[in-house]
């Protein structure tokens, strides 16, 4: 029904069908994702340091062992604490670097929204339930090494051996928080969000162009290299080949007979 003027009055538009919302959600999810990431960031900045320590304190064992002949069980097995901790706690931060050895038959053939299906997937059905696995097992193991704050079995060791065991537990829950952000970010780039995935390794943002009928990145040559052979800034666009299909000479230098 029209009002008395005749005039039909404006629809009226929730904040959430704005154009401007969506943008601010994927930006919220998007700081959410860099939170979660920034757990396992610091936590493997920190445990870096541990495989400087374990150096310096194995070379100071072997030396006050045999040069001076002392010894103490705590110094020896503060090796074996900072080795543990350094792969527990680092897995998280290896995961977000992509760091992990993977056996590779199609994954690096795919385009980049091939990869971010299998990248969520994977994490989806692999690393979340394995994930949820061992932290469910070790719990009664390490809950029963918290009720007698188990210690060192030498004399002299180190009386925390309950903290070594609660790794077990650490570790999948910075596995998890980082597979959720893997998971927010791989999914919201199949939504098309281009930037929720971080660029390519070896491809410089501003040196790359996306081909037309894929979008991996594809290289630029360099300007000498254009002038040597004359051919358009994109390698492997069309107007990167001769027209006529015939292979030229680079052009010859001045003097050059």
């Amino acid at each position: 029904m029209l009002p008395e003027s005749g005039v039909p009055s404006p629809k009226r538009v929730s904040p959430q069908a704005t154009p401007d919302a969506l943008p601010k959600r994927n930006a919220a999810l998007l700081s959410f994702i860099a939170a979660l990431e920034a757990i396992g960031a610091w936590t493997g900045r920190v445990v870096s340091w541990f495989s400087l320590w374990m150096v310096l304190l194995s070379f100071l064992v072997v030396v006050l062992r045999y040069a001076f002949d002392l010894g103490w069980i705590a110094m020896q097995e503060s090796v074996t604490y900072l080795h543990a901790a350094l792969f527990m706690l680092g897995a998280a931060y290896t995961l977000r670097r992509n760091g992990h050895v993977r056996v590779d038959i199609f994954y690096q053939k795919l385009s980049r929204r091939g990869r971010a299906w299998v990248d969520l997937l994977g994490t989806l059905l692999l690393l979340t339930p394995v994930c949820v696995f061992i932290a469910w097992s070790g719990w009664g193991y390490v809950w029963e090494s918290w009720a007698v704050l188990e210690g060192s079995r030498e004399a002299g060791g180190i009386p925390g051996v309950y903290l070594l065991k609660t790794l077990i537990i650490v570790m999948p829950v910075l596995m998890l928080l980082q597979g959720l952000a893997w998971m927010l970010r791989s999914g919201l780039f199949l939504a098309g969000v281009g930037d929720a995935l971080p660029a390519e390794e070896g491809v410089a943002t501003g040196d790359t162009q996306r081909g037309p009928e894929t979008d991996r990145p594809v290289q630029r040559r360099s300007a000498v290299e254009r002038e040597r052979i004359g051919t358009s800034p994109c390698s492997d666009s069309p107007a990167a080949k001769p027209r006529d299909g015939l292979l030229r000479p680079p052009p010859k230098a001045n003097g050059d007979v």
